[in-house]
Formats: structure tokens, sequence, C-alpha cells
């Protein structure tokens, strides 16, 4: 069966993780960090890509970000990660491939996904046991939205924006949703709806976003056939 295209669409919010191939390390040294942050920067700027959130693991990576069109999320992976192979590859004295396969990815609702899909982002450290609180971790964005740096890589969405009227109001309403951590059911929606392509959202989200896109947003119920007898649709 042929693969679905990816789903891509200007203006909307986008999680993505990117994974090593077979689990392996995709950093070895703080130096790898930091270049692939540096690349990140420079491609997000390049391609007029919005970065509202990411954390940057072992052995993977995740995302949350608009494209201003529907190839820029897409150039700005493939250039990324075409240029950190290059120089992950010299720096570690191997070669071959770095990524097992093409990032995966997935449109939110925003207003009932993104800052839970932030939440669940900067909290992959937590839950990995590398650090107790999220604000302990480097190489993601919590530390700049809780006001303890400040990250050039980030562009927060407007629901950021509207957790408070001034900063502090805002840093600690969200450092409360960090807290508070998610539920299970929410990071397990995220996660399943990133590794599979499938849109979410409610279904007039869901129904709006179809109207603009050709590709399916979501399973066929079993018995189901689609209308569409593009093999690339199946």
């Amino acid at each position: 069966m042929a693969r679905l295209p990816r789903l891509t669409v200007a203006g909307l919010a986008h999680h993505v993780i990117q994974r090593g191939n077979n689990g392996q390390a995709i950093f070895s040294q703080p130096a790898d960090y930091q270049f692939l942050c540096d690349l990140l920067f420079e491609n997000a700027r390049k391609f007029d890509v919005a970065v509202h959130a990411y954390v940057l693991m072992e052995n993977h990576f995740h995302l949350l970000a608009t494209p201003s069109d529907g190839t820029g999320l897409a150039q700005l992976l493939q250039s990324l990660g075409r240029s950190y192979v290059r120089y992950y590859n010299h720096a570690s004295g191997r070669s071959g491939t770095l990524w097992e396969g093409r990032y995966r990815s997935t449109i939110l609702q925003a207003d009932k996904y993104l800052l839970p899909c932030m939440v669940y982002i900067d909290l992959n450290p937590v839950r990995s046991g590398q650090v107790a609180q999220a604000a302990d971790y480097r190489w993601s964005s919590h530390q700049h939205y809780i006001g303890r740096k400040t990250d050039r890589i980030v562009t927060p969405h407007a629901l950021y924006w509207g957790l408070g009227n001034t900063p502090f109001a805002r840093e600690a309403h969200y450092g409360e949703l960090i807290q508070a951590g998610g539920s299970a059911a929410q990071h397990g929606l995220l996660t399943d709806a990133t590794l599979k392509g499938w849109a979410l959202g409610e279904p007039h989200f869901l129904a709006e976003l179809q109207k603009v896109t050709e590709r399916r947003l979501s399973k066929l119920s079993a018995g189901r056939r689609p209308r569409d007898a593009n093999p690339a649709a199946s």
C-alpha cells in the first residue's frame, strides 16, 4: 500500500517528531545539540516557519511549528536534516544514515491542543528521567517560556500571549500548566496522531480542514472505502 502524502497546511500548527535510525543517538556531546539549535534557527528564518516549541532528546527531537506556506516546514526539515547528518558524521567519524526515515507530523486544532502539545514537549526530559523538572533541561524552549532565558528560535503562538497581560502573568500561568502535567490521554493522542500522520482536532475542525486538502485526515472506519480511487490516497 502506498503511503499517504504528508499533511501540511499553511498557517496551522504542526507537531513534528524526527527519530534516530533504529533508536540510535543523534547527539553525542553538547556541541551537537547546539549545532542543531543553530540550524533550526537559521532554517526557520529561511523558510518562514514560526517555531513555537521544541525539545532535543538524545535519540529524537520534537517541534511545534506553524509554516507560512505549504512547503516551508518540509523544506526546513529537509535542509536541517541534511546539514546535521553531514556535520554529525564528520564529527563522529561515521557514515551512513542517521534518521529513521522521513519525519512524522500532524496538524493540530490549536485552541484545543497547542498548549497541551507545548506541555507534552517540555515534559519529555522529565518523563525520560533525565531531569526532575522541565526547567532544569537546557535543550528545549521551556526556559524561554518561564523567563529564564531568551531563545532566539522561539516565536510564541497567540494562545501563549493569551495566558496573561504581562510577561510575569504568562510565565506563571504556563508554569502552572507544566506543574499540572497534562493528561496521559492527551499525550497518547498527540503521539499517536503524529506518528500516524492523522490530523488532531474536533469534528468541526477536521471538516473545515478537509475543505483545503484532498488528503484523508483520519483512518477509514472498518468496511469503508475511500471515494477517491487514487492509490496515493489509500
